[in-house]
């Protein structure tokens, strides 16, 4: 059992320079602690809503003043004094406070950085590393996931210049982090000098840290990543896989999709995804259709599902009622974990659950507006994630999250 003392919120700055919240949760124990939260360009409709002030003098309307001064007064009033058996007492106060389905009362970013720094100050108060916390309440056994890690970008991340959003690389097997990041730099850095050469481009990245050259089309953009990967050293389909963040919510117009300058039916864009994953290595398509193309995730699944990962973000949003129409129409066989989508660690459990009672994989995720708070290494860890996509290898919104997981990789067997 826990005693709240005291939370307090701030307005920080994210990997964008757009406003985000910070929370600080201290217990009568002592232990005290600090959460902020990411937020999403890309984002799904039916995500739990993200509060902002709307006052056009600051920050172009994207400050979080309104959010800090909710969770100073009503959530602090609310939760001051109080004690909590579980993070899931926690949790349930703050979804019964703000009211929402959504969380547009008091704000998933306010709700989420409580639940975050809450979880935080509990597993120090209980003298534990914060993945060993999360396991513990869980009842999950902890493991380390294999990472999906950015190397290009388009779409919302890369200024557009392809419609696909972004190619990530992975290895064969689930091997060390430290192992992951060392062939990572080899190709990355290979990839940096093939952009400069090929397209005189500086080291310039996306939102994630990926690389954002000027390719002609999405199809070059795997062209380039074979190319890359060979020039490295290792062998595409033998020592590396793509998993392909496809995006496609976001050049739909409801009836179509207008992908690279065509434009498309649901069905020529499924076939267009399994001539792509039929020539490259690609494992894992995420997102692959729009939203609420529904049907179109049906035919997906049909088509390539028994060798690939139909990986769900804006069509599950974390939100386990959105996953269960997708197991019962049989839409997706994986899901992206982003807490921020449904607004507190107890409901993201529930939807890691009911993803995993299905034999899905889940891959945990980043945002492309992050900050240098590490939970998400912890999360994927405690919960015994499948994969973690953070993002590329040079930034320290990214950097922090990596390096969290080689201190989890190397202190593993003591706990």
């Amino acid at each position: 059992m826990n005693i709240v003392n005291n939370v307090t919120g701030f307005e920080i700055l994210d990997s964008r320079g757009k406003p985000s919240v910070m929370v600080r949760c201290t217990l009568n124990s002592g232990a005290s602690a600090y959460a902020s939260v990411p937020s999403g360009a890309s984002t799904g409709s039916m995500e739990a809503h993200e509060l902002r002030d709307h006052d056009l003098s600051r920050f172009g309307g994207n400050g979080c003043l309104k959010v800090v001064d909710a969770i100073n007064t009503v959530i602090n009033s609310q939760l001051k004094g109080k004690s909590f058996n579980s993070q899931q007492d926690l949790d349930q106060c703050l979804i019964k406070l703000d009211g929402t389905s959504n969380k547009s009362e008091l704000g998933a970013n306010s709700i989420l950085a409580v639940s975050l720094a809450y979880a935080k100050a509990a597993s120090k108060s209980a003298g534990k590393p914060l993945f060993k916390h999360l396991s513990d309440e869980s009842g999950l056994e902890p493991s380390i996931p294999r990472p999906m890690i950015n190397l290009f970008s388009g779409g919302k991340h890369g200024g557009k210049q392809t419609s696909i959003q972004d190619l990530q690389l992975l290895l064969p097997e689930n091997t060390s982090i430290q192992s992951n990041l060392k062939v990572f730099y080899d190709i990355y850095y290979s990839a940096a000098a093939r952009m400069k050469r090929n397209h005189g481009l500086r080291l310039l990245r996306a939102d994630e840290g990926g690389l954002a050259p000027p390719f002609k089309n999405s199809e070059a953009m795997f062209q380039e990543a074979v190319a890359v990967v060979e020039e490295a050293g290792y062998i595409p389909g033998k020592d590396i896989f793509f998993a392909v963040d496809v995006a496609a919510t976001h050049f739909y117009d409801g009836t179509s999709y207008l992908l690279d300058g065509n434009k498309l039916e649901s069905e020529e864009v499924i076939n267009l995804l399994s001539a792509w994953r039929e020539k490259y290595p690609i494992v894992s398509i995420e997102d692959g259709l729009a939203e609420n193309d529904w049907p179109g995730w049906g035919k997906l699944m049909d088509k390539i599902g028994q060798q690939t990962m139909v990986l769900g973000d804006d069509l599950l949003c974390t939100n386990p009622s959105l996953i269960r129409k997708a197991i019962q129409e049989q839409a997706a066989n994986s899901l992206l974990l982003k807490v921020n989508q449904i607004g507190t660690l107890t409901e993201a459990f529930k939807a890691y659950k009911l993803a995993k009672s299905q034999g899905w994989s889940v891959v945990f995720s980043a945002r492309s507006g992050e900050t240098e708070d590490n939970w998400l290494a912890d999360l994927a860890v405690g919960w015994g994630g499948d994969y973690i996509k953070i993002g590329s290898i040079t930034q320290s919104d990214r950097l922090s999250k990596y390096n969290r997981l080689l201190v989890i990789e190397s202190e593993f067997g003591q706990y």
